[in-house]
């Protein structure tokens, strides 16, 4: 590997390289939320309580075996087939000329989606059923316990996992290079071509990578954080939760 070439690869080609890491960011940003919102809608779908009789029993019956179908297709096969598949496929069934970047949004948020839905759906079975019942008692009905209730603490939980996937789709986002997306990985073979330089090249896009991913990784952990609140809290008089700082811990341990 020579030094000499990396520099003059990024001298010569960087407006190349930022631009498709702005693709990549681009489609993995509005995938990872428009999949999130998808997982959401059918994770709480897929939770509804199926009666013992009634024409809603045949009706939840049919569309969670529809989601199920879903969610198993997606799962079962590989992004980078599911991307020649829905964009070509689409051209050859209803003869049109599908934008590229709309394609690669919709193939990465379907395919998030899917895997959102069980992550979520395994969120709302963790929370205790005790909530449930509770929500019941006052009159909510299950949507309503969801939005008020369930789906705070559920998004609080799944956080880690939606960062995961959204890294995950950072990296994913090179297999759209088969529909010709100009994401990073596409731009660098574009590069790599022109120079021949092919080690040097992928380096400097191994480090973007890392870069990216890393970065999204500290934002996510710091609104985690966040999310926690305080460490330390006291239960006060009339069931008023206070802060304590650590002035008022230190002089409560010596008394």
């Amino acid at each position: 590997m020579s030094l000499e070439w990396i520099i003059r690869i990024l001298e010569n080609n960087w407006p190349m390289f930022l631009r498709g890491a702005g693709v990549t960011l681009w489609i993995s940003v509005v995938g990872t939320i428009l999949g999130t919102i998808i997982g959401l809608i059918v994770g709480v779908i897929r939770t509804i309580p199926v009666p013992e009789k009634g024409i809603r029993k045949p009706i939840l019956k049919v569309v969670n075996g529809l989601l199920s179908a879903y969610i198993e297709f997606f799962r079962g096969t590989p992004m980078i087939v599911q991307a020649m598949v829905i964009y070509y496929g689409s051209a050859l069934a209803f003869e049109i000329n599908v934008d590229r970047i709309a394609a690669a949004l919709f193939i990465v948020s379907i395919n998030t989606g899917a895997y959102m839905s069980e992550i979520v759906r395994g969120g709302i079975i963790s929370i205790d059923k005790g909530q449930f019942e509770a929500a019941q008692a006052i009159g909510m009905n299950h949507f309503q316990t969801m939005i008020n209730v369930v789906l705070p603490q559920v998004v609080r939980n799944i956080l880690p996992a939606t960062g995961n996937e959204f890294v995950i789709n950072i990296k994913d986002t090179s297999v759209l290079n088969v529909i010709s997306v100009s994401e990073l990985f596409f731009q660098s073979k574009t590069v790599a071509g022109n120079n021949f330089r092919y080690f040097e090249t992928f380096f400097i896009t191994c480090i973007l990578y890392f870069i990216m991913t890393f970065v999204i990784t500290r934002i996510l952990r710091y609104i985690e954080v966040k999310m926690d609140g305080p460490d330390n809290y006291m239960i006060m008089a009339g069931n008023q939760m206070q802060v304590e700082t650590p002035e008022e811990k230190l002089k409560r341990q010596e008394n």
